[in-house]
């Protein structure tokens, strides 16, 4: 069984500017994703998990984001056992985004 592998904030960026149609789940609460996101990202709750497993592409990477990528660790490993192929988890999470992008 393969396991994610970790993300570097400067990765992300060379990535959403190369592949627009990259995949970021963001599991931050509801209203911490509404304050501020990055931008293809789409925020993942226990509540739509299911269809958003049921509707991803399997095959295309998979960046997951946290506050500060500690949890998005333990969600990027439950992806791959669900058989996600390309699971990253992004280091320092949205908060080290946010700080790049300051």
């Amino acid at each position: 069984m393969s396991n994610f592998q970790h993300f570097s904030v400067n990765q992300l960026i060379q990535l959403v500017e190369s592949d627009p149609d990259i995949q970021i789940a963001d599991i931050r609460d509801a209203a911490s994703f509404q304050a501020g996101h990055i931008k293809a990202s789409i925020n993942i709750n226990n509540e739509n998990l299911a269809d958003f497993i049921a509707d991803a592409d399997m095959d295309k990477p998979l960046i997951v984001v946290c506050y500060h990528g500690i949890s998005s660790q333990g969600a990027a490993q439950y992806l791959v056992e669900q058989g996600f192929d390309d699971v990253y988890s992004l280091d320092g999470g949205y908060q080290a985004w946010r700080e790049a992008h300051a």
